[in-house]
């Protein structure tokens, strides 16, 4: 892929993450529970969707949300080989997330205009990751490592990155993060809570993603 072809790919990314500004993501015990789950999160106005691909049966439940949600731009997360963003790729997954920053794996996604948004804790991490072409930084874990202050602090000399923080963002942790600089977030189980999952309560997570993006609409 060239490197018109990459500015185009990151340019369509980012303005999925700030038409939306937040990415569902979807840990379920079956291909089943996933599609439910997804579809309650559609329902309350998520159109991003992230399959993680350590779920049973990923590339299945990816193809049943896409089927089911064709509306939605559905992906996958927790890709940590070559070997999964193959699998992912051939799966026509739509983006996707790593929990580190892996330079072959952005170049494996760039070959195939795959939108990768690698994973960074540190600041030499973001830079690395961006550097090499990541379509945006996902900085994990964000809630160890202080949720907005440390956004304001990392964004401050490093300048404008798209950040997109996940692991333990909450709806309280989820304003502050996007007020801070963040262009997206990744939401998993405050978005969908065990307990609701386990009773079907799909119209209590519809109500809720309708509510987490209502908090995340900037003025």
């Amino acid at each position: 892929m060239g490197a018109k072809s990459g500015d185009r790919v990151r340019a369509q990314w980012l303005a999925l993450l700030v038409r939306y500004r937040a990415i569902a993501i979807i840990r379920a015990p079956d291909v089943k529970i996933g599609l439910m789950m997804a579809k309650a999160a559609a329902a309350g106005g998520f159109g991003l969707i992230e399959v993680a691909w350590n779920n049973a049966q990923p590339a299945a439940m990816m193809a049943a949300i896409r089927q089911a949600l064709p509306d939605c731009v559905v992906g996958v997360g927790t890709v940590l080989s070559a070997e999964d963003l193959t699998g992912a790729i051939a799966a026509q997954a739509q983006f996707c997330f790593t929990p580190h920053t892996d330079c072959q794996l952005i170049r494996l996604a760039q070959t195939h205009s795959l939108p990768m948004i690698a994973g960074a804790m540190t600041p030499t991490e973001i830079i690395t990751a961006w550097r090499a072409g990541a379509a945006s930084v996902k900085v994990f874990p964000i809630a160890a490592l202080g949720n907005g202050d440390y956004i304001r602090s990392v964004l401050g000399p490093l300048g404008p990155i798209p950040l997109v923080p996940t692991g333990g963002v909450t709806s309280e942790s989820a304003p502050d993060l996007i007020a801070a600089g963040a262009i997206a977030v990744g939401l998993s189980t405050a978005l969908f809570p065990k307990t609701e999952v386990a009773q079907s309560d799909w119209g209590a997570i519809e109500t809720r993603s309708r509510y987490l993006l209502t908090l995340l609409k900037k003025p």
